[in-house]
């Protein structure tokens, strides 16, 4: 509300004022609390609508005012602020407020109550003088001061004797500030009455207070009151004042306190009092005090003084002098607080005429003086609001005063001009020059506005001037610096400009038009770009140009002595000298007096300080500038100064101090050999050819090397060798950029080419020092363009020795570490570069770029980060230099292109960004370079390369995706842009990156390259078998994890396009197969297609070879061994590499019969086959950590290969049934291999039924294999399968009894016998089908019983077997016709008497515990067929074929006793029930039963009686059969023989001639006596014969024994 009505008071009404009113004033004291928010917001709107309705408000507050009664504080407050608010509407009704409010003043206890009071009488009192102050424009003009006198007395003398005296500091303050504005309303006479009591009341409480703003201000009033009054009595108190504000002024300021800086301006006002009342005592009082040597008094009287000089000008005009005096020993201070306040006061005294005065001059030079502070000296903490650090500092203030003294104090002109010229060319007056000559610029264009005769200067009524000369010279050589000081260059070229007329009056026109353009060069650069040897080239051609243009040879002369005369102030300085002696040159050049030129050189000759580099390098600029035109006497003056006396003293005096002696010579010598550099690089070209060798590198030379005894003596001087590489350098520089330079030849280059060379190689190769090697480089990169070319040897070295100095270096140099170091180093790498593109320029070819980038390609691939940048920055470099320099004048391959791009391209993923970027860099020119050698121009542009450049943003990013995505973007564009026959080159580098050291270009190399052989791998048939042995190769090499999964998706690629290529390939690698060949077979079976192709090809290769090799090792009779062919078993490890891998198992599904077949038929042709010797020998040392450790025995390897194989096809039973048999291992045996396939077969017909039919289809293929090996596995396999009814189920029992049978006449016996053995098992897996083939198996049977011509043939047995286990199931009359066959081919089982025939036996006639079960049960079997051959025998047999069938089972009586288990007895117990004689057959059964012990001589006894008893008939043919057995090599059957035949013939008489010739000699036969002597005594023979001792054996203690 009360913003509203200040800003719209105008537009309210009488009535809307009325309400408002009493509403504000009801809410402000409603309450007699205070509350200040809520009654401060009232009062404000009170006096608000005051401002417009002043009667109104005033009636309302009046009515407030009870009399006797304290007032409300906020009624108090309004008054108050009304009467600031609107002091011509209060100030009327004053006299009756106070008269309300006096008279209970006393009655006011509170100390709010009373600061109340005290504010509203202070604001009372201030209405009251701005209304007197102001009659004119106030409503009753009749009001005066009188008015209010005695009621403020009254108000007066209640405040200062009762409520001052509080100890409430609050209210004391209250009390004083309303006391400042009461004491202008009392009466005068009580004014002066008060004034002893009150100014020391005011003054004690400076002590009480911390904040005395408000005394100070108080005291001031009070002060111009007493003032205004004409008291006498202030000057009693006038010491105790100036004491008590001095102290005041004394006090330090804080800029943050704002009540601080207003009690100063305060107390400063009581000075201006004070000083217009009594100036004498006032000075009396300061002027002392600035002796003091105390800061504060002094800073602070300092400041007095020039608030009196500047407010009190009138009072003080008549102590000018004395002021000026009293100012000595301020100005000898050296603390920066006085200093400022010094220069303060100065700068008050030149606004007032004070410098005009005698002494003025000291406070010009003072002032000077502080404006050539260095910067460096001021202080670093200014005040806290202060937004420049530098601002307050000593010199800013002193150039902002001498500027604003010379630009707007006009009085000072005449002081300044010329006065300040004077400090122009003093040293140390340096740091002023910038405002000085800002200064005198303006007051010489005030001189010149003035007249000419007021702007020239009279140099003889002003002798302490410099002289022209002086000023030309200092101004132009601080120009050099332009930027030092404020801009010192400028200013001094402006103030040049200006003083044309005094310097010479022929230079107005030329500087008028030369300087501004200075000036805006100087403009368009700052301090960090400007060029400085650019900038000093134009300074010196303006300074040629004015001598030229004065064209006065003593003027000249003269300058020249000037500028020499200068050269000691720069000592400090020594870029400016540096500088000053090319002025010196110059002007000398300019000289038309030779005697002045050749005095001048000696003269620096002598007087230089050669231990100074600065000056060395400042002595040399200045000959060589002069030689421009004095080439002769240049050179004669440095002869003849090596030849004077001064030169040898100099040295002869310095050997006095043999440690500086040789450092002095060698510094003298280094300006020397610097001098002739420079004559030869500024001298005239058509004249400096000639005097190269004989003169100039001759002394140089002559001055580098010393001669001690003959011996020469390098110098170990850096100074020294630098100076040399400089002037060498500088030689060169001058043979090549002259017009004769290609006739030139250069005798000494070789030599000079190596000494550079030394001075690179001996520099540190990790830090850089100094420029020694950058001189040298570019000294080199002169002298190689300098005919004759060096040779190719020299070359190298040059490139090598530089490279391996700049390379090696440590990271560029960061700011903070030295701007120089960091210049150095840039240079330094730059003159790298110019050296290796002027190498190249000298062979513009691709061999040449190969070369450049063959000595950088160890640097690429260098470990460290820095060196890779390094090296790919000069790549880059080189690239594109050659790129702008290409001319093809034919059309020619750019044979390298592939190698280059291989090299550069990885590091597109380097670690360092720069070198990422510079990567693609080389690889965009490369691609260009291609173009230009395909016969595009320059300017082409092709879409393709362009898109390189928008890919180096995307190699900025850290994020590996997206580098690695990058990297793959730029394989893309290489792909397209490649030709082909570059395409092999580009892959081989790149193969050569996987072993980078640095993983992320790895990475990037496999990345790049797997692009590439999907991109255009179709091209590279060829180069397949070179692809995948590099590949092998570098991955034995590299050791990223990376490498190995990149390495396999290339192998992938390729074979995606050239299976049958890489599968040759990579079989190709050595055998075991190592760890990384394996993973990239199992590469190939990561897609179902290419696995099904890869395995496909695979099976070919280990089809198409032989599986093995016979050899015989020594004797020729030995069984040749078979050795294993390397390309089957490398087919074999391959196809289990593949197989290993999940993903192949669709592929395995596919080619599942014929995986199954080849690799069955592998392991069958490799049983017992040896590895090949230098295999073996691996074998035998141990396969190393990176070789798989499968076992690579040609057998193992295939078994293990076709257990693989069925795993990933999905038969995992079947191998879980062939591990728990122990097949496999059987499968690995020549012993055990057929019972291996057998068990193999049998768990495939239980596991992997649905699988055979393919399988055997497959199988049907290999029936006439030339292996005989391969034929008896595949035939025991299907042998096998009969065995089981799966055969049956499958509808494969034709086919399998099909292929057995045609393979009964195989050649192998083995082949023949497992035919047998598979016909028979048709018993047990199809019985019921045995009826239906029966006549097929028997005759199969038969047949194999007369298998050959060796009666106890396996096959033959076989056949027995299958015989006994096929009889009882085939039909009765199918065993008719064989029936008499079978017998007659049982018989030789018995008849045998060797020990095969003994085995035979054993293995047909297998009794119980016997083991081998099968064969046990295939005797009884063949013991009941027999049975039911006997029982067909009876029905249909003849008489005469009974006595061949008795004559077969003869041989079981002989052998009952013999056989272990006694398969004779079980026989003969079988068939006795079909023998037609129940008592024989009962005979049988009783003497022959199982697990009794026989008693052979009773059965014998038995036996012999029931034959000749019921078959008299058969005597004879039984006779005649037994005599067979009396030769019979066993003991045991010949003497069971005589006992069978005695028991069947009687004896003959005992006195008979002789025995039958049949019978052998008794007493051969010991058991046949016995059996002759039992049959004549005609009872039985030994009472028991039970079997022999197994121990024993057969023999004839056993056969006595049983006897």
């Amino acid at each position: 509300m009360e913003r509203v009505l200040s800003s719209r008071a105008s537009e309210l009404d009488k009535d809307t004022a009325s309400t408002i009113i009493l509403l504000a004033s009801s809410e402000m004291t409603k309450t007699k609390d205070l509350v200040w928010d809520w009654q401060q917001a009232a009062s404000g709107v009170l006096v608000a609508v005051g401002r417009q309705f002043i009667s109104k408000v005033m009636e309302e507050l009046l009515r407030r005012l009870h009399p006797g009664t304290l007032p409300h504080c906020a009624v108090l407050h309004t008054l108050a602020s009304l009467s600031v608010a609107n002091a011509f509407g209060v100030v009327p009704f004053l006299p009756s407020v106070l008269s309300s409010l006096l008279p209970v003043l006393g009655v006011a206890k509170q100390d709010t109550v009373r600061v109340a009071f005290c504010s509203a009488l202070q604001r009372f009192s201030e209405g009251a003088l701005e209304y007197l102050a102001n009659l004119d424009r106030a409503p009753d003009p009749t009001v005066r001061k009188d008015a209010f006198a005695t009621d403020i007395f009254s108000a007066y003398d209640v405040l200062f004797h009762q409520w001052l005296q509080s100890r409430e500091a609050k209210l004391r303050l209250a009390v004083v500030e309303a006391l400042g504005p009461m004491s202008h309303l009392l009466p005068s006479e009580r004014l002066e009455e008060q004034l002893p009591k009150l100014l020391p009341g005011i003054l004690a409480l400076y002590k009480k207070h911390a904040e005395t703003f408000y005394l100070s201000k108080s005291l001031g009033q009070i002060l111009e009151a007493a003032v205004s009054v004409g008291s006498r009595t202030l000057e009693t108190q006038l010491d105790a004042l100036l004491a008590a504000l001095h102290s005041q002024i004394c006090v330090p300021v804080e800029s943050s306190s704002p009540l601080v800086m207003s009690n100063q301006k305060e107390v400063l006002r009581c000075f201006t009092v004070l000083a217009c009342s009594s100036p004498d005592r006032l000075l009396a009082f300061l002027l002392p005090r600035l002796d003091t040597s105390n800061e504060r008094t002094r800073v602070g009287t300092l400041q007095v003084v020039r608030h009196v000089i500047n407010s009190a000008a009138a009072q003080m005009e008549d102590k000018k002098p004395f002021i000026l005096s009293s100012m000595r020993l301020p100005l000898l201070d050296t603390n920066s607080k006085v200093k400022r306040a010094v220069v303060q006061v100065i700068s008050a005294m030149a606004h007032h005429g004070y410098l005009e005065q005698p002494g003025g001059e000291a406070m010009i030079e003072y002032i000077v003086q502080q404006c050539a502070l260095p910067p460096e000296q001021e202080p670093e903490k200014p005040g806290p609001g202060s937004k420049d650090p530098k601002a307050d500092s000593v010199r800013a203030i002193s150039v902002r005063t001498l500027y604003l003294v010379s630009t707007t104090v006009d009085r000072m002109s005449h002081v300044l001009w010329p006065y300040l010229l004077q400090f122009l060319t003093p040293v140390r007056f340096t740091g002023a020059l910038t405002p000085l000559c800002r200064s005198l610029v303006h007051l010489a264009q005030k001189r010149q506005e003035a007249g000419a005769d007021a702007f020239l200067i009279q140099y003889d009524a002003h002798a302490s001037l410099p002289s022209p000369y002086a000023v030309t010279g200092r101004l132009l050589v601080v120009s050099s610096s332009p930027y030092l000081g404020d801009g010192r260059g400028a200013a001094a070229l402006r103030l040049l400009s200006v003083l044309h007329p005094n310097i010479h009056p022929l230079l107005g026109q030329h500087w008028e038009t030369t300087v501004p353009l200075l000036l805006g060069y100087l403009d368009e650069h700052t301090e960090e770009t400007l060029p400085q040897e650019e900038w000093e080239e134009k300074l010196l051609m303006f300074l040629r140009d004015t001598l030229a243009i004065i064209s006065d040879n003593a003027w000249i002369c003269q300058l020249s002595l000037e500028l020499c005369r200068q050269l000691p102030c720069y000592d400090e300085a020594p870029q400016e000298k540096n500088f000053l002696y090319k002025c010196i040159g110059t002007t000398l050049g300019a000289a038309s007096s030779k005697e002045v030129v050749r005095k001048h050189l000696q003269e620096l000759l002598e007087t230089a300080r050669y231990q100074e580099e600065a000056e060395r390098e400042g002595l040399a600029c200045c000959f060589g500038i002069c030689a421009i035109s004095h080439l002769e006497d240049t050179l004669a003056q440095l002869e003849d100064f090596v030849r004077s006396e001064v030169f040898r003293k100099s040295i002869g005096i310095l050997n006095i101090f043999k440690d500086r002696s040789e450092n002095e010579v060698e510094k003298v010598k280094s300006a020397l050999i610097l001098c002739y550099g420079h004559v030869a690089a500024r001298a005239p070209r058509e004249l400096v050819l000639a005097k190269v060798e004989s003169d100039i590198l001759r002394n140089i030379c002559q001055h580098f090397s010393t001669k001690v005894l003959g011996i020469k003596v390098e110098t170990k001087d850096p100074a020294l060798k630098l100076c040399l590489v400089q002037s060498v350098c500088m030689v060169s520089r001058a043979i090549c950029s002259s017009t004769q330079a290609g006739s030139f030849h250069f005798t000494r280059k070789a030599e000079l080419v190596a000494q550079m060379m030394e001075f690179i190689r001996a520099e540190p190769p990790d830090s850089l020092r100094t420029p020694i090697r950058k001189k040298a480089m570019l000294t080199c990169t002169y002298l190689v363009s300098v005919e004759p070319a060096l040779d190719e040897q020299a070359r190298a070295d040059v490139i090598h020795g530089c490279l391996h100095s700049i390379m090696a270096l440590l990271p560029e140099p960061k700011e903070e570490d030295g701007g120089c170091q960091k210049s150095l180093y840039l240079e330094t790498l730059h003159a790298l570069e110019d050296l290796l593109t002027s190498l190249l320029q000298r062979n513009m070819t691709p061999q040449g770029l190969q070369i450049m980038i063959e000595h950088l390609s160890p640097w690429i691939k260098s470990p460290r980060g820095h060196e890779r940048a390094r090296a790919l920055g000069l790549s880059a470099l080189l690239l594109r230099y050659f790129l702008e320099h290409l001319r093809v004048s034919a059309l020619v391959p750019f044979h390298n292109l592939g190698l280059l791009i291989g090299l550069f391209s990885p590091r597109c993923a380097d670690l360092w960004p720069a070198t990422r970027q510079e990567a693609v860099d080389c690889v965009y020119s490369l691609l260009y370079l291609q173009l230009g050698y395909e016969g595009f121009s320059r300017d082409y542009r092709d879409d393709v390369a362009e898109r390189l450049l928008s890919l180096k943003d995307g190699l900025v990013h850290p994020d590996p995706a997206i580098l690695f995505h990058t990297c793959h973007s730029v394989g893309q564009i290489i792909a397209k842009r490649l030709p082909p026959d570059q395409l092999i080159s580009l892959l081989l580098t790149m193969f050569e990156a996987l072993g980078d050291p640095e993983k992320n270009c790895s990475r990037a190399a496999t990345v790049m390259i797997n692009c590439l052989l999907q991109e255009r791998g179709g091209v590279l048939q060829e180069k397949v078998p070179e692809i995948v042995s590099v590949l092998r190769s570098k991955l034995q090499e590299a050791q990223g994890e990376h490498v190995l999964p990149a390495a396999q998706h290339s192998v992938y690629l390729l074979a995606t396009q050239h299976c049958a290529a890489v599968v040759s390939s990579l079989l190709g690698s050595p055998l075991p197969l190592d760890s990384h060949t394996c993973m990239l077979w199992r590469a190939l079976a990561v897609e179902p297609r290419l696995a099904a192709q890869v395995l496909g090809l695979l099976l070919e290769k280990m089809s198409r070879d032989v599986p093995f090799k016979e050899s015989r090792a020594f004797l020729l009779g030995r069984t040749p061994d078979r050795v294993a062919t390397l390309l089957p078993l490398s087919a074999t490890c391959a196809l289990f590499e593949v197989m290993s891998t999940p993903a192949a198992g669709p592929a395995v599904l596919e080619l599942y019969p014929q995986l199954f077949v080849v690799l069955l038929l592998r392991v069958s042709c490799t049983v017992g086959v040896q590895l090949p010797r230098n295999l073996q020998a691996q074998e035998r040392r141990g396969a190393s950590p990176a070789l798989a450790t499968r076992n690579l025995e040609p057998c193992s390897s295939a078994v293990d290969t076709l257990r693989s194989m069925l795993l990933r096809s999905g038969s995992e039973d079947v191998v879980q049934r062939m591990d728990l048999e122990g097949g496999w291992e059987l499968l690995r045996t020549s012993a055990g291999h057929e019972e291996g396939a057998t068990r193999l077969a049998r768990a495939m017909a239980e596991h992997a039924g649905p699988r055979l039919p393919l399988v055997l289809k497959t199988l049907a293929c290999t029936h006439s294999s030339a292996y005989e090996n391969q034929r008896v596995t595949t035939t025991a396999f299907l042998a096998e399968l009969l065995n089981s009814n799966v055969a049956n189920d499958l509808m494969l029992l034709d086919s399998l009894l099909e292929s057995l049978a045609a393979r009964q006449k195989d050649t192998c016996a083995s082949v023949r016998r497992l035919v047998l053995r598979g016909l028979a098992n048709l018993a047990s897996g199809c019985p019921d089908k045995v009826r239906t083939h029966g006549p097929q198996l028997l005759t199969a049977m038969i047949g194999g019983l007369d298998d050959g011509d060796n009666p106890h043939s396996p096959v033959a047995l076989e056949a027995m077997l299958g015989l006994a286990r096929l009889v009882h199931l085939v039909e009765s009359w199918d065993l008719r016709s064989g029936l008499l066959h079978v017998a007659i081919r049982i018989r030789p089982f018995f008849d045998s008497v060797t020990v095969e025939s003994a085995d035979l036996q054993g293995c047909c006639f297998a009794g119980p515990g016997s083991p081998h079960p099968r064969r046990w049960s295939s005797g009884r079997h063949l013991s009941a067929s027999l049975g039911t051959l006997t029982r067909s025998a009876t029905e249909t047999v003849r008489t005469s074929s009974w006595t061949r069938w008795w004559a077969g089972w003869r041989p079981c009586c002989c052998t009952c006793r013999t056989l272990r288990p006694p398969w004779p007895a079980f026989a003969l117990r079988m068939c006795g029930p079909n023998l037609a004689c129940e008592e024989l057959s009962a005979a049988f059964q009783k003497h022959l039963q199982e697990g009794r012990a026989l008693h052979f001589g009773e059965f014998l006894n038995t036996t012999c009686k029931h034959l000749m008893h019921h078959f008299p008939d058969l005597l004879g043919r039984l006779l005649t059969t037994c005599l067979f057995y009396f030769k019979s090599s066993w003991e045991n059957v010949r003497a069971a023989a005589p006992l069978f035949t005695g028991k069947h013939h009687p004896l003959p008489h005992p006195h008979a001639a002789r025995q039958p010739r049949l019978m052998p000699p008794l007493h051969r036969v010991p058991g046949a006596a016995l059996g002759a002597q039992a049959a004549a005594a005609g009872g039985p023979g030994p009472a028991h014969c039970g079997a022999p001792d197994p121990a024993e054996g057969p023999g004839p203690r056993g056969a006595d024994e049983g006897c």
